[in-house]
C-alpha cells in the first residue's frame, strides 16, 4: 500500500535532481539562439565578477572535467570573450578574465536569463533559496570524503 504524500519523508536528492533538470531546461531555453551553451554561460557568469579565476577554480564551479573546460576556454578566447593573464601573485598560475566584449555579451545574456526566471511564482524567495542551497553545499562539503570542494552559488 502506498504511503500518502503528506506522510512520506522528503526525498531531498530527488527534489534537487528535478529542480536542477528543470532549471537547466529553462536556462537552455533562455540561451537558445544566442550561440552560447549553458557551460559557456556558467563560465562567463563566474568570470563576470572581474576577479580573475584559475582553471581549477573554474572547473570546480562549472563542474566540467579539465579537458572539456580547456576546450571551452580555448573557444571563448578564440571568440574574443575571455583573455588569460599570468597571476601577479603566483607567476605559475594563469587567470581568466572577461574581455570588454565578453562582459557585454554576458550582460545581454544575463538579462535574458533573468527575464526567463522573472515570471516564476515565488520569485521573491531567490535569496533565501540561494542561502539554503549554499548552506546545504557547505554541509555536504564538510561531510564529503577527501577530494573536492564546490564553489558557493552566487
Amino acid at each position: 500500500m502506498a504511503v500518502p504524500s503528506e506522510e512520506r519523508p522528503v526525498d531531498l536528492a530527488a527534489a534537487l535532481t528535478r529542480a536542477e533538470r528543470l532549471s537547466e531546461r529553462r536556462l537552455r531555453a533562455a540561451l537558445d539562439g544566442t550561440g552560447c551553451s549553458t557551460d559557456a554561460w556558467r563560465v562567463l557568469s563566474l568570470l563576470a565578477d572581474g576577479d580573475g579565476h584559475g582553471m581549477t577554480a573554474i572547473a570546480a564551479c562549472v563542474l566540467l572535467p579539465p579537458p572539456t573546460l580547456t576546450r571551452l576556454m580555448d573557444q571563448l578566447v578564440d571568440d574574443g570573450l575571455v583573455h588569460r593573464r599570468v597571476d601577479p601573485m603566483d607567476r605559475r598560475r594563469i587567470l581568466a578574465y572577461l574581455t570588454p566584449r565578453g562582459l557585454d555579451l554576458w550582460g545581454a545574456l544575463d538579462r535574458r536569463v533573468a527575464e526567463s526566471w522573472a515570471g516564476l511564482p515565488g520569485g521573491g524567495d531567490d535569496e533565501l533559496l540561494a542561502a539554503l542551497l549554499n548552506r546545504l553545499v557547505a554541509r555536504l562539503e564538510d561531510s564529503a570524503p577527501a577530494g573536492g570542494r564546490a564553489v558557493p552559488l552566487r
